[in-house]
């Protein structure tokens, strides 16, 4: 009988969940739907001419003054971190999946591969499929990273691998396996680690969430140096554009989670935007493209962000379109993770605490946009001093130098 009673609790939770979608995508502006795809055409046909849109007369003239300080501060970064560790030693092999088979993971690592060698640290992208003994012996890596997920272990050759270290200098580097949301580790796949020769762990969360936590303690107790590599914004993708208008009412380019039908109800049935991401009932043909989103950030009012969970409550994590759509300059509203109040200043981004506040807050940013561009101006000062990916390569490069 508990059975049967859990069994027509779950089929319920799954009939609501599925309501909900059904009645966000029911409520959603029309406008938002009409319009998305000559957004991304025109998006696509810009970046075409990016020559035009990003040239120094264009940006360092516009009328928009977050164009104005990111071209700035884009040059300013850029030259500082050029070439930065050319003679550092070290040569990366980074394990990326398919933009198809995981947007997220496929941004995250190739964001990072052209920081690294933008920055003079040859690195090269073992893609999905790729031949790892071949790769190796071609590429001749100190370094090589994976995630810990069997969807990636199950790409490589292992046994290549071993042979590789037995005549090369090979340090090798997973995700830290934890069960979810922090709460052990993943006792089964640190054995795993062990038996294979895996070198150290590393993890995307805030160092000093990471030194505090006793899950990531007992990995360390198990032999296992942890290091750190929060995500950041790529500035060699993600800056802003001249020559557009901030036309478009919000702007979310994001997988579709039942949080952001919480969060997102009412603004989206009352104001048209532009919705595009995996997994939105209204999208059929969603296709992965950084250079083409900053086309698309650059005409937002605002830029709606909204977290999991795990990353409100438990983990210590920014995702990395809170970085991005700072360094594109587009006033941010978004949900409250408890990375964030460390990570920007209180006046950067407008935080809400509830579903409710999250519309109440919206509603002010369309009436009053000055609000919007005063808190961007500053939410961009701040990433490109402290949260871009080249940031994050360097501490993780010097950690790097201390195995």
């Amino acid at each position: 009988m508990s059975k049967l009673i859990d069994t027509l609790k779950h089929k319920k939770k799954k009939a609501t969940l599925s309501y909900k979608k059904w009645a966000f995508h029911f409520q959603l502006h029309r406008q938002t739907q009409l319009q998305r795809s000559s957004i991304l055409i025109s998006a696509e046909q810009a970046l075409q001419e990016k020559s035009y849109f990003e040239s120094d007369a264009l940006c360092q003239n516009s009328p928009d003054a977050t164009v104005r300080q990111g071209h700035q501060l884009r040059q300013s970064v850029c030259a500082a971190f050029l070439n930065q560790y050319q003679h550092c030693g070290e040569r990366i092999l980074i394990h990326v999946p398919s933009a198809e088979s995981s947007p997220a993971g496929y941004s995250l690592f190739t964001n990072l591969a052209e920081c690294l060698n933008f920055m003079g640290v040859p690195t090269v992208i073992l893609g999905w499929g790729d031949d790892s003994k071949s790769l190796l012996n071609a590429f001749k890596p100190t370094v090589l990273l994976t995630s810990e997920h069997d969807s990636y272990l199950n790409q490589i050759d292992w046994d290549s691998v071993q042979q590789y270290k037995e005549n090369q200098v090979l340090k090798v580097g997973i995700t830290a396996p934890l069960l979810e949301n922090d709460v052990a580790p993943n006792t089964p796949k640190v054995q795993w680690a062990k038996e294979n020769h895996i070198d150290f762990f590393y993890s995307f969360r805030d160092s000093q969430y990471l030194t505090t936590q006793a899950v990531y303690q007992e990995l360390i107790d198990q032999g296992f140096p942890l290091l750190c590599l929060p995500w950041g914004a790529n500035i060699l993708r993600y800056y802003p554009v001249g020559g557009l208008e901030r036309d478009l009412n919000y702007v979310l380019i994001a997988s579709r989670k039942r949080e952001h039908i919480l969060y997102l109800r009412e603004i989206s049935k009352r104001y048209a935007g532009f919705i595009d991401g995996p997994g939105w009932s209204h999208i059929k043909d969603f296709r992965f493209n950084r250079d083409r989103d900053r086309f698309i950030y650059s005409r937002a009012k605002v830029g709606l962000n909204v977290h999991l969970p795990e990353q409100l409550h438990v983990v210590y994590e920014l995702n990395e379109r809170t970085y991005q759509l700072a360094a594109c300059g587009v006033p941010q509203l978004i949900d409250h993770p408890q990375l964030l109040d460390k990570t920007f200043s209180k006046t950067a981004v407008f935080v809400a605490d509830s579903p409710a506040q999250y519309t109440e807050l919206f509603e002010e940013l369309m009436h009053n946009p000055q609000l919007g561009e005063k808190a961007a101006l500053i939410a961009q000062q701040e990433v490109f001093a402290k949260h871009t990916t080249f940031h994050r390569a360097q501490t993780f490069l010097n950690e790097l130098n201390t195995l």
